[in-house]
């Protein structure tokens, strides 16, 4: 438990969240981002 609160209550555990929240942001947008783009270019290659 003494974990959790060291992650919401030091700087340093602030920032680690900030990290991880960022990262897994970062992971959703590219995944869509990929996705976009694969489906994009088989649209565009069925011409």
């Amino acid at each position: 438990m003494k974990i959790v609160i060291d992650l919401f209550s030091t700087d340093y555990g602030l920032m680690s969240a900030a990290v991880i929240v960022f990262m897994l942001g970062m992971a959703i947008w590219f995944s869509a981002f990929f996705k976009r783009k694969i489906a994009e270019d088989a649209k565009n290659a069925g011409r």
